[in-house]
Protein backbone atom coordinates (compact mmCIF):
# COMPACT_ATOMS: atom_id res chain seq x y z
CA UNK A 1 0.00 0.00 0.00
CA UNK A 2 1.37 3.32 -0.76
CA UNK A 3 2.35 5.21 2.15
CA UNK A 4 0.19 8.50 2.92
CA UNK A 5 1.57 11.80 1.68
CA UNK A 6 2.58 13.85 4.48
CA UNK A 7 4.22 17.04 2.81
CA UNK A 8 2.69 20.61 1.40
CA UNK A 9 2.18 19.32 -1.81
CA UNK A 10 0.14 16.28 -0.82
CA UNK A 11 -2.02 18.70 1.02
CA UNK A 12 -2.61 20.86 -2.20
CA UNK A 13 -3.13 17.71 -4.61
CA UNK A 14 -5.75 16.37 -1.94
CA UNK A 15 -7.60 19.49 -2.10
CA UNK A 16 -7.33 19.86 -5.93
CA UNK A 17 -8.81 16.20 -6.17
CA UNK A 18 -11.31 16.50 -3.19
CA UNK A 19 -13.07 20.24 -3.97
CA UNK A 20 -13.27 22.68 -6.57
CA UNK A 21 -10.40 24.71 -4.95
CA UNK A 22 -9.06 27.98 -5.92
CA UNK A 23 -5.47 26.08 -7.50
CA UNK A 24 -3.47 29.37 -7.62
CA UNK A 25 -4.16 30.38 -4.11
CA UNK A 26 -3.31 26.60 -2.80
CA UNK A 27 -0.46 26.98 -4.37
CA UNK A 28 1.21 30.02 -3.13
CA UNK A 29 0.37 28.92 0.75
CA UNK A 30 1.72 25.50 0.74
CA UNK A 31 4.68 25.82 2.83
CA UNK A 32 8.07 24.47 1.24
CA UNK A 33 10.19 21.19 3.42
CA UNK A 34 12.51 22.67 5.51
CA UNK A 35 15.64 22.74 2.94
CA UNK A 36 18.95 23.67 4.02
CA UNK A 37 22.01 25.50 2.10
CA UNK A 38 25.35 25.37 3.16
CA UNK A 39 28.65 26.35 0.99
CA UNK A 40 31.94 24.93 1.81
CA UNK A 41 35.09 26.79 1.85
CA UNK A 42 36.16 24.59 -0.81
CA UNK A 43 33.34 25.53 -3.25
CA UNK A 44 31.34 22.27 -2.42
CA UNK A 45 27.63 23.15 -1.99
CA UNK A 46 25.40 20.96 -0.02
CA UNK A 47 22.26 21.13 0.19
CA UNK A 48 19.82 19.09 3.18
CA UNK A 49 16.09 18.22 2.64
CA UNK A 50 14.45 17.28 5.82
CA UNK A 51 12.11 14.37 5.53
CA UNK A 52 11.31 12.90 8.74
CA UNK A 53 9.09 9.91 8.02
CA UNK A 54 11.39 6.79 8.41
CA UNK A 55 14.65 6.61 9.26
CA UNK A 56 16.42 6.68 6.09
CA UNK A 57 18.57 9.06 4.37
CA UNK A 58 19.41 9.31 0.76
CA UNK A 59 23.43 11.27 -0.78
CA UNK A 60 23.37 11.93 -3.99
CA UNK A 61 26.73 13.44 -5.48
CA UNK A 62 26.30 15.85 -8.68
CA UNK A 63 28.93 16.58 -10.87
CA UNK A 64 28.01 19.34 -13.37
CA UNK A 65 29.66 17.50 -16.56
CA UNK A 66 27.67 15.02 -19.08
CA UNK A 67 28.08 14.15 -22.72
CA UNK A 68 27.11 17.81 -23.96
CA UNK A 69 30.17 19.25 -21.99
CA UNK A 70 32.27 16.61 -24.85
CA UNK A 71 33.84 17.77 -28.24
CA UNK A 72 33.97 15.66 -31.28
CA UNK A 73 35.94 12.86 -31.20
CA UNK A 74 35.91 12.19 -27.63
CA UNK A 75 32.14 11.74 -27.05
CA UNK A 76 31.32 8.55 -24.23
CA UNK A 77 34.48 10.11 -21.91
CA UNK A 78 31.55 11.13 -19.29
CA UNK A 79 29.48 8.18 -19.02
CA UNK A 80 32.93 5.73 -19.19
CA UNK A 81 34.34 7.69 -15.92
CA UNK A 82 31.27 6.85 -14.56
CA UNK A 83 31.93 3.06 -14.92
CA UNK A 84 35.64 3.40 -13.14
CA UNK A 85 34.66 5.43 -10.53
CA UNK A 86 33.74 1.85 -9.16
CA UNK A 87 37.33 0.11 -9.70
CA UNK A 88 39.52 1.28 -6.73
CA UNK A 89 40.28 4.44 -4.66
CA UNK A 90 42.88 5.82 -2.47
CA UNK A 91 41.45 3.84 0.29
CA UNK A 92 39.45 0.80 -1.47
CA UNK A 93 40.27 -1.53 -4.49
CA UNK A 94 38.10 -2.12 -7.56
CA UNK A 95 34.56 -2.89 -6.49
CA UNK A 96 35.37 -2.91 -2.53
CA UNK A 97 33.45 0.76 -2.21
CA UNK A 98 30.12 -1.53 -3.03
CA UNK A 99 31.40 -4.39 -1.25
CA UNK A 100 31.17 -1.84 1.50
CA UNK A 101 27.46 -0.70 1.10
CA UNK A 102 25.40 -3.86 0.51
CA UNK A 103 26.93 -5.40 3.67
CA UNK A 104 25.25 -2.72 5.39
CA UNK A 105 22.39 -3.10 3.51
CA UNK A 106 22.82 0.25 1.37
CA UNK A 107 21.55 0.59 -2.47
CA UNK A 108 24.06 2.34 -4.84
CA UNK A 109 24.05 3.34 -8.29
CA UNK A 110 25.06 5.95 -10.81
CA UNK A 111 23.70 7.63 -13.79
CA UNK A 112 25.14 9.84 -16.55
CA UNK A 113 23.34 12.43 -18.89
CA UNK A 114 24.13 14.81 -21.00
CA UNK A 115 24.09 17.80 -18.63
CA UNK A 116 25.50 15.83 -15.48
CA UNK A 117 26.87 12.90 -13.69
CA UNK A 118 25.72 11.64 -10.30
CA UNK A 119 26.71 9.07 -8.02
CA UNK A 120 23.73 8.05 -4.91
CA UNK A 121 23.49 5.83 -1.81
CA UNK A 122 19.86 5.20 0.17
CA UNK A 123 20.99 4.13 4.00
CA UNK A 124 20.14 4.00 7.15
CA UNK A 125 20.47 7.48 8.68
CA UNK A 126 23.47 6.44 11.08
CA UNK A 127 25.39 4.95 8.16
CA UNK A 128 25.50 8.40 6.58
CA UNK A 129 28.80 8.93 7.29
CA UNK A 130 30.01 5.79 5.38
CA UNK A 131 28.43 7.09 2.31
CA UNK A 132 30.34 10.77 2.76
CA UNK A 133 33.83 8.31 3.35
CA UNK A 134 33.82 6.62 0.21
CA UNK A 135 32.07 9.40 -2.23
CA UNK A 136 35.11 11.86 -0.82
CA UNK A 137 37.77 9.38 -0.89
CA UNK A 138 36.91 8.97 -5.12
CA UNK A 139 36.47 12.27 -5.62
CA UNK A 140 40.09 12.92 -4.21
CA UNK A 141 42.19 10.19 -4.89
CA UNK A 142 40.69 8.23 -8.23
CA UNK A 143 43.16 5.33 -8.98
CA UNK A 144 42.08 4.56 -12.65
CA UNK A 145 43.76 1.12 -13.18
CA UNK A 146 44.85 0.64 -16.87
CA UNK A 147 43.63 -3.05 -16.44
CA UNK A 148 40.72 -2.34 -15.08
CA UNK A 149 39.92 0.25 -17.86
CA UNK A 150 40.84 -2.37 -20.29
CA UNK A 151 38.25 -4.60 -19.24
CA UNK A 152 35.54 -2.03 -18.63
CA UNK A 153 35.53 -0.26 -22.19
CA UNK A 154 34.75 -3.78 -23.58
CA UNK A 155 31.82 -3.56 -20.89
CA UNK A 156 30.89 -0.12 -22.16
CA UNK A 157 30.98 -1.22 -25.96
CA UNK A 158 28.87 -4.00 -25.55
CA UNK A 159 26.46 -1.80 -23.53
CA UNK A 160 26.05 0.03 -26.22
CA UNK A 161 25.54 -2.61 -29.03
CA UNK A 162 22.70 -3.62 -26.76
CA UNK A 163 21.08 -0.60 -25.72
CA UNK A 164 21.60 1.59 -29.00
CA UNK A 165 23.12 -0.17 -32.07
CA UNK A 166 20.59 -3.82 -31.35
CA UNK A 167 17.74 -1.37 -30.03
CA UNK A 168 15.81 -0.28 -33.24
CA UNK A 169 14.16 2.73 -31.10
CA UNK A 170 16.84 3.39 -28.93
CA UNK A 171 19.13 3.98 -32.61
CA UNK A 172 16.08 5.96 -33.96
CA UNK A 173 16.13 8.03 -31.09
CA UNK A 174 20.09 8.68 -30.95
CA UNK A 175 19.87 9.58 -35.08
CA UNK A 176 17.13 11.78 -34.37
CA UNK A 177 18.90 13.89 -31.42
CA UNK A 178 22.16 14.14 -33.79
CA UNK A 179 19.55 15.64 -36.23
CA UNK A 180 17.31 18.39 -34.06
CA UNK A 181 20.61 19.59 -32.13
CA UNK A 182 22.68 20.85 -35.28
CA UNK A 183 24.73 23.76 -32.92
CA UNK A 184 25.13 21.96 -29.09
CA UNK A 185 26.11 18.92 -27.52
CA UNK A 186 22.84 17.69 -27.00
CA UNK A 187 23.80 15.95 -30.10
CA UNK A 188 26.14 13.53 -28.68
CA UNK A 189 24.82 10.37 -27.39
CA UNK A 190 25.61 10.13 -23.88
CA UNK A 191 27.72 6.49 -24.33
CA UNK A 192 29.68 8.13 -27.10
CA UNK A 193 30.04 7.09 -30.78
CA UNK A 194 31.09 3.35 -31.02
CA UNK A 195 34.71 4.79 -32.95
CA UNK A 196 35.31 7.16 -30.11
CA UNK A 197 35.09 4.40 -27.64
CA UNK A 198 37.14 2.29 -29.48
CA UNK A 199 40.38 4.64 -29.71
CA UNK A 200 39.53 6.11 -26.00
CA UNK A 201 42.25 6.00 -23.52
CA UNK A 202 42.77 5.34 -20.19
CA UNK A 203 45.05 9.02 -19.70
CA UNK A 204 42.36 10.64 -21.44
CA UNK A 205 39.87 9.50 -18.47
CA UNK A 206 42.41 10.65 -15.99
CA UNK A 207 42.40 14.21 -17.83
CA UNK A 208 38.41 14.36 -17.67
CA UNK A 209 38.30 13.43 -14.49
CA UNK A 210 40.88 15.92 -13.31
CA UNK A 211 39.34 18.55 -14.99
CA UNK A 212 35.79 18.13 -13.60
CA UNK A 213 35.80 15.82 -10.82
CA UNK A 214 36.31 18.88 -8.02
CA UNK A 215 34.08 19.73 -4.99
CA UNK A 216 33.85 23.40 -6.46
CA UNK A 217 32.46 21.58 -9.47
CA UNK A 218 29.81 19.47 -7.68
CA UNK A 219 26.40 19.33 -5.21
CA UNK A 220 26.32 17.42 -2.49
CA UNK A 221 22.32 16.23 -1.74
CA UNK A 222 21.08 14.70 1.30
CA UNK A 223 17.40 14.22 2.17
CA UNK A 224 15.71 11.73 4.41
CA UNK A 225 15.80 12.22 8.47
CA UNK A 226 18.70 14.02 9.28
CA UNK A 227 19.63 17.36 11.37
CA UNK A 228 20.96 19.67 8.73
CA UNK A 229 23.73 21.21 10.71
CA UNK A 230 24.94 17.72 11.97
CA UNK A 231 25.36 16.32 8.21
CA UNK A 232 26.88 20.08 7.38
CA UNK A 233 29.71 18.85 10.21
CA UNK A 234 29.96 15.12 8.14
CA UNK A 235 30.84 16.99 4.99
CA UNK A 236 32.94 19.51 6.54
CA UNK A 237 35.30 16.17 7.99
CA UNK A 238 34.84 14.46 5.18
CA UNK A 239 34.76 16.47 1.93
CA UNK A 240 36.17 19.92 3.42
CA UNK A 241 39.74 19.16 3.13
CA UNK A 242 39.70 18.28 -0.87
CA UNK A 243 41.44 21.24 -2.44
CA UNK A 244 39.49 23.25 -5.03
CA UNK A 245 41.07 23.71 -8.67
CA UNK A 246 39.83 25.40 -11.60
CA UNK A 247 37.42 24.16 -14.15
CA UNK A 248 37.26 24.36 -17.52
CA UNK A 249 34.64 26.86 -19.14
CA UNK A 250 31.29 25.05 -19.77
CA UNK A 251 29.44 26.99 -22.78
CA UNK A 252 25.35 26.69 -22.13
CA UNK A 253 24.08 24.31 -25.26
CA UNK A 254 22.02 26.97 -27.28
CA UNK A 255 20.50 25.92 -30.47
CA UNK A 256 20.07 27.67 -33.84
CA UNK A 257 16.35 29.68 -33.37
CA UNK A 258 15.15 28.57 -36.90
CA UNK A 259 17.42 25.79 -37.95
CA UNK A 260 14.88 24.66 -40.60
CA UNK A 261 13.03 21.57 -41.68
CA UNK A 262 15.09 18.71 -41.39
CA UNK A 263 13.34 14.83 -42.57
CA UNK A 264 15.78 12.06 -41.76
CA UNK A 265 14.21 8.32 -43.01
CA UNK A 266 15.67 5.17 -41.51
CA UNK A 267 15.21 1.47 -42.18
CA UNK A 268 15.49 -0.65 -38.76
CA UNK A 269 14.60 -3.72 -37.79
CA UNK A 270 11.01 -3.23 -36.88
CA UNK A 271 7.94 -4.48 -37.13
CA UNK A 272 6.18 -1.20 -37.77
CA UNK A 273 6.79 2.19 -39.25
CA UNK A 274 7.06 5.02 -37.05
CA UNK A 275 7.66 8.97 -36.65
CA UNK A 276 9.50 11.34 -34.41
CA UNK A 277 8.36 14.79 -34.52
CA UNK A 278 10.71 17.59 -32.81
CA UNK A 279 10.89 20.75 -32.30
CA UNK A 280 13.66 23.43 -30.91
CA UNK A 281 11.89 24.87 -27.87
CA UNK A 282 13.64 26.54 -24.89
CA UNK A 283 14.06 25.64 -21.00
CA UNK A 284 13.64 27.11 -17.73
CA UNK A 285 17.75 27.57 -17.99
CA UNK A 286 17.51 29.33 -21.24
CA UNK A 287 13.92 30.74 -21.72
CA UNK A 288 13.39 35.07 -21.40
CA UNK A 289 9.97 34.22 -20.71
CA UNK A 290 9.49 31.35 -17.67
CA UNK A 291 5.89 31.34 -18.48
CA UNK A 292 5.76 30.02 -21.83
CA UNK A 293 7.91 26.77 -20.48
CA UNK A 294 5.28 26.21 -18.28
CA UNK A 295 2.79 26.74 -21.06
CA UNK A 296 4.79 24.61 -23.08
CA UNK A 297 4.59 21.78 -20.21
CA UNK A 298 0.26 22.21 -20.42
CA UNK A 299 0.32 22.03 -23.66
CA UNK A 300 2.36 18.09 -23.86
CA UNK A 301 -0.72 17.59 -20.92
CA UNK A 302 -3.45 18.70 -23.37
CA UNK A 303 -1.96 16.18 -26.06
CA UNK A 304 -1.01 13.45 -24.00
CA UNK A 305 -2.09 13.74 -20.32
CA UNK A 306 -3.86 10.75 -19.56
CA UNK A 307 -6.62 8.83 -21.47
CA UNK A 308 -8.85 11.98 -21.97
CA UNK A 309 -6.11 14.28 -23.51
CA UNK A 310 -6.34 14.68 -27.15
CA UNK A 311 -4.32 12.14 -29.13
CA UNK A 312 -5.75 9.24 -27.57
CA UNK A 313 -9.07 10.72 -27.78
CA UNK A 314 -8.85 11.99 -31.36
CA UNK A 315 -6.56 10.04 -33.34
CA UNK A 316 -6.37 6.72 -31.49
CA UNK A 317 -9.33 6.44 -30.58
CA UNK A 318 -11.65 8.44 -32.42
CA UNK A 319 -10.23 8.30 -35.89
CA UNK A 320 -8.15 5.76 -35.23
CA UNK A 321 -5.86 6.61 -37.56
CA UNK A 322 -2.57 6.40 -34.92
CA UNK A 323 -2.09 3.08 -32.77
CA UNK A 324 0.15 5.16 -30.19
CA UNK A 325 1.02 8.93 -30.20
CA UNK A 326 2.80 10.19 -27.03
CA UNK A 327 3.94 14.06 -26.86
CA UNK A 328 7.38 14.96 -23.94
CA UNK A 329 9.25 17.86 -23.29
CA UNK A 330 11.93 17.92 -20.23
CA UNK A 331 12.09 21.63 -18.99
CA UNK A 332 14.84 21.33 -16.68
CA UNK A 333 17.88 21.01 -18.94
CA UNK A 334 21.00 22.95 -18.87
CA UNK A 335 20.50 24.15 -22.48
CA UNK A 336 17.85 24.25 -25.41
CA UNK A 337 15.40 21.82 -25.14
CA UNK A 338 12.77 19.64 -27.73
CA UNK A 339 9.29 19.40 -27.89
CA UNK A 340 8.43 15.90 -29.01
CA UNK A 341 5.49 14.06 -30.55
CA UNK A 342 5.88 10.42 -31.53
CA UNK A 343 3.47 8.57 -33.50
CA UNK A 344 2.39 4.78 -35.09
CA UNK A 345 0.13 4.67 -37.86
CA UNK A 346 -2.71 1.99 -37.83
CA UNK A 347 -1.28 -0.39 -40.25
CA UNK A 348 -4.18 -2.52 -39.48
CA UNK A 349 -6.75 0.08 -40.73
CA UNK A 350 -4.75 1.41 -43.74
CA UNK A 351 -2.88 4.42 -42.47
CA UNK A 352 0.10 5.63 -43.32
CA UNK A 353 2.99 7.41 -41.57
CA UNK A 354 2.06 10.25 -44.13
CA UNK A 355 -1.53 10.50 -42.62
CA UNK A 356 -0.38 10.05 -38.65
CA UNK A 357 2.23 13.36 -39.53
CA UNK A 358 -0.94 14.95 -40.98
CA UNK A 359 -2.80 13.95 -37.78
CA UNK A 360 -0.38 15.49 -35.41
CA UNK A 361 -0.04 18.81 -37.18
CA UNK A 362 -4.00 18.82 -37.03
CA UNK A 363 -3.59 18.70 -33.13
CA UNK A 364 -0.67 21.42 -33.25
CA UNK A 365 -2.79 24.20 -35.81
CA UNK A 366 -6.00 23.09 -33.03
CA UNK A 367 -3.68 24.28 -30.42
CA UNK A 368 -2.48 27.57 -32.26
CA UNK A 369 -5.93 28.56 -33.67
CA UNK A 370 -8.40 27.72 -30.63
CA UNK A 371 -7.90 28.39 -27.26
CA UNK A 372 -8.33 25.60 -24.38
CA UNK A 373 -11.25 25.61 -22.61
CA UNK A 374 -10.33 26.93 -19.08
CA UNK A 375 -12.23 23.52 -17.79
CA UNK A 376 -9.99 21.33 -20.04
CA UNK A 377 -6.22 23.27 -18.94
CA UNK A 378 -7.76 23.36 -15.39
CA UNK A 379 -7.96 19.63 -15.81
CA UNK A 380 -5.14 18.70 -16.96
CA UNK A 381 -2.91 21.23 -15.03
CA UNK A 382 -4.49 19.39 -11.82
CA UNK A 383 -3.08 15.95 -13.97
CA UNK A 384 0.54 17.69 -14.47
CA UNK A 385 0.84 18.87 -10.23
CA UNK A 386 -0.64 15.12 -9.37
CA UNK A 387 2.00 13.45 -11.01
CA UNK A 388 4.60 15.78 -9.54
CA UNK A 389 3.47 15.54 -6.03
CA UNK A 390 3.37 11.42 -6.16
CA UNK A 391 7.10 11.76 -7.97
CA UNK A 392 8.24 13.47 -5.26
CA UNK A 393 6.61 10.89 -2.52
CA UNK A 394 10.03 9.37 -2.16
CA UNK A 395 13.39 10.83 -0.68
CA UNK A 396 15.11 9.61 -3.87
CA UNK A 397 13.25 11.60 -5.80
CA UNK A 398 13.13 14.54 -3.69
CA UNK A 399 16.75 14.64 -4.17
CA UNK A 400 16.83 13.75 -7.76
CA UNK A 401 14.55 17.11 -8.24
CA UNK A 402 16.85 19.27 -6.31
CA UNK A 403 20.31 17.61 -7.86
CA UNK A 404 19.37 18.09 -11.20
CA UNK A 405 18.18 21.55 -11.31
CA UNK A 406 21.23 22.48 -9.00
CA UNK A 407 23.40 20.66 -11.74
CA UNK A 408 21.98 22.48 -14.64
CA UNK A 409 22.30 25.97 -13.22
CA UNK A 410 18.93 26.66 -11.53
CA UNK A 411 17.66 26.70 -7.81
CA UNK A 412 16.41 24.25 -5.70
CA UNK A 413 13.77 26.24 -5.18
CA UNK A 414 12.33 26.52 -8.18
CA UNK A 415 10.75 22.68 -6.91
CA UNK A 416 8.98 24.53 -4.34
CA UNK A 417 7.98 27.18 -6.60
CA UNK A 418 6.81 25.28 -10.01
CA UNK A 419 3.11 24.48 -8.64
CA UNK A 420 2.22 28.28 -8.30
CA UNK A 421 3.74 29.05 -11.77
CA UNK A 422 1.92 26.25 -13.63
CA UNK A 423 -1.27 28.14 -11.63
CA UNK A 424 -0.50 31.20 -13.89
CA UNK A 425 -0.71 29.55 -17.01
CA UNK A 426 -3.87 30.92 -19.03
CA UNK A 427 -5.25 29.28 -22.51
CA UNK A 428 -3.59 32.07 -24.21
CA UNK A 429 -0.11 31.54 -23.01
CA UNK A 430 -0.07 28.06 -24.14
CA UNK A 431 -2.36 29.11 -27.73
CA UNK A 432 1.16 32.09 -27.92
CA UNK A 433 3.34 28.71 -26.94
CA UNK A 434 2.29 26.87 -29.79
CA UNK A 435 2.60 29.68 -32.16
CA UNK A 436 6.19 30.77 -31.32
CA UNK A 437 7.55 27.12 -31.18
CA UNK A 438 5.39 24.78 -33.70
CA UNK A 439 6.63 25.77 -36.52
CA UNK A 440 8.44 24.27 -39.57
CA UNK A 441 11.65 26.50 -39.16
CA UNK A 442 12.06 24.67 -36.10
CA UNK A 443 11.10 20.61 -37.21
CA UNK A 444 12.81 17.89 -36.87
CA UNK A 445 11.45 14.42 -38.47
CA UNK A 446 12.39 10.79 -38.38
CA UNK A 447 10.51 8.31 -40.15
CA UNK A 448 10.80 4.76 -39.13
CA UNK A 449 10.48 2.33 -41.84
CA UNK A 450 10.60 -1.37 -41.33
CA UNK A 451 14.13 -2.85 -42.71
CA UNK A 452 12.14 -5.23 -45.71
CA UNK A 453 10.04 -1.93 -47.26
CA UNK A 454 11.41 1.30 -48.19
CA UNK A 455 7.93 2.43 -48.80
CA UNK A 456 5.12 3.37 -46.44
Amino acid sequence: MKPLIHNAAGLLLTALLLANVSLPALAADAPAQATHEFKLTNGLKLIVREDHRAPVVVSQLWYKVGSSYETPGKTGLSHALEHMMFKGSGKLGPGESSRVLRELGAEENAFTSDDYTAYYQVLARDRLSVAFELEADRLASLRLPPEEFTREIEVIKEERRLRTDDNPAAKAFERFQALAFPASGYHTPTIGWMSDLERMTVQELRAWYEAWYVPNNATLVVVGDVNPEEVHQLALRYFGKIPARPTPLAQIPLELSKPGERLLTLHLKTQLPSLMMGFNVPSVATSKKPREVQALRLAGALLDGGYSARLPTRLERGEELVSAASSSYDAYTRGDSLFMLNATPNVQKGKTLAQAEAGLWRELDDLKNHLASAEELARVRAQVIAGLVYERDSITSQATAIGQLETVGLSWQLMDAELTELSAVTPADVQQAARDYFTHERLSVVHILPQESSHE
